[in-house]
């Protein structure tokens, strides 16, 4: 079944589906393209490891407040107008941080790409629950989270490819190309919010509807649960060049490919939830992605630091079950709310974000080995997911 939004005279369903695919694709661009540039932008800017991460951690929680900004804004005006302003503020954000020099300016840059980021991503959940109802719905996210697997799949790889004949400037003026080519496509998106269906009153009766959405406990609940679930993923993310480059002495490309086999090793998680969506229960589901994580977290701090192969093998298992639980816990979510989509696709994300950006600094601090950091942020954050999952299952409906 369909929604209202879906009549999109330009863009059509393809169109569509590709700009919104793209929108998701954000976080995973804006720093998994730059990963294998990180160890010569420390020597470049005569900044500490710690200090240059910080242009990702930024990132990410400026990404997170851009979500909060953004999403209930167009909840009043409008997807179009909101998405138009996230895009340019991204793009121009881009070219700044391609022109830089100093790694305090840079930071900067990421905060102001950042917020734009953030609109990109909530409004890109919201259009599609603009747009699709019920399994159909279930079915677009999860094609979008695969076809989404083709960007940390090829940006590390392209990265990587940009610094052997440029600058890591250049990656953010692929960035800035990226977006514009996204602005131009949004001009032709036919606004899939209609007029009647706008939360009325002025800006800030638009952030109200943050604490509306807040105060319903399946949707809170659950989401501070899938969220601790999800947050070491950018724990690895944040140190991954490290521990392949520095830690095992890989090349940047060879770093590259280890990268994109893990990234790749994603696509399974959408897929297998195509297949089993709606056929097993959520509390089955949970049951077996916690354990699944705990046992990838375990096995790397037991043997993850003998090879980068054997490291890789043990970090797999995760990427597959975070990769599922993605598509699984937004298709819930949705259905825990009616109307307010873009104060709740803001709440989803900025979560995700929030904890996200925590765990990646946890796994940036100076630990003896990153890769003992990595696995003990993936226990740590998922046994706090499992104590959140007992209680959410008392204290909710979700079964």
């Amino acid at each position: 079944m369909q929604g209202k939004g879906i009549n999109q005279k330009y863009l059509r369903k393809a169109g569509l589906i590709a700009l919104v695919t793209v929108l998701g694709m954000t976080p995973p661009l804006s720093t998994d393209m730059y990963m294998p540039s990180l160890p010569k932008m420390a020597v470049y800017f005569h900044a500490i490891p710690a200090l240059v991460n910080m242009t990702m951690v930024a990132f990410f929680i400026s990404m997170a407040i851009g979500m909060l900004i953004m999403g209930p804004l167009s909840d009043r005006s409008g997807r179009k107008k909101i998405l138009i302003i996230s895009l340019a503020l991204y793009m121009l954000a881009s070219i700044g941080c391609a022109v830089t020099a100093s790694v305090y300016l840079l930071i900067l840059m990421r905060i102001i790409q950042g917020l734009g980021a953030g609109g990109m991503v909530s409004l890109s959940i919201a259009i599609i629950k603009d747009c699709f109802e019920g399994q159909t719905r279930a079915t677009a996210l999860a094609v979008v989270q695969s076809m989404s697997v083709i960007a940390p799949i090829a940006a590390p790889v392209i990265g990587a490819l940009i610094i052997q004949v440029s600058t890591w400037r250049t990656v953010f003026i692929v960035l800035a190309a990226i977006s514009a080519a996204c602005l131009l496509a949004t001009f032709l998106f036919e606004e899939s919010i209609h007029e009647d269906e706008r939360n009325e009153g002025g800006v800030v009766d638009s952030f109200k509807r943050i604490a509306v959405v807040s105060r319903n406990r399946n949707f809170s609940a659950f989401l501070l649960t899938v969220s601790f679930y999800s947050a070491p993923f950018m724990a690895y993310l944040a140190v991954a060049s490290y521990i392949y480059e520095d830690y095992f002495g890989l090349l940047p490309t060879t770093f590259s490919i280890f990268f994109a086999i893990n990234a790749l090793s994603s696509v399974f998680g959408p897929l297998i939830y195509m297949k089993v969506n709606s056929r097993v229960s959520i509390r089955a589901t949970m049951n077996v992605l916690i354990i699944a994580g705990l046992a990838s977290a375990a096995a790397m701090l037991l043997i993850g630091n003998i090879s980068p192969v054997v490291f890789l093998a043990t970090m797999i298992p995760f990427s597959i079950v975070n990769s599922y639980m993605r598509p699984f816990s937004t298709n819930i979510l949705l259905d825990q709310v009616k109307g307010d989509t873009g104060s709740a696709s803001a709440l989803l994300n900025f979560m995700h974000t929030l904890l996200g950006s925590i765990g990646m600094f946890i796994g940036s601090l100076p630990w003896s080995s990153y890769i003992g950091g990595v696995g003990i942020t993936m226990i740590g954050f998922i046994l706090i997911a499992l104590v959140l999952w007992i209680i959410t299952a008392r204290i909710t409906s979700l079964k």
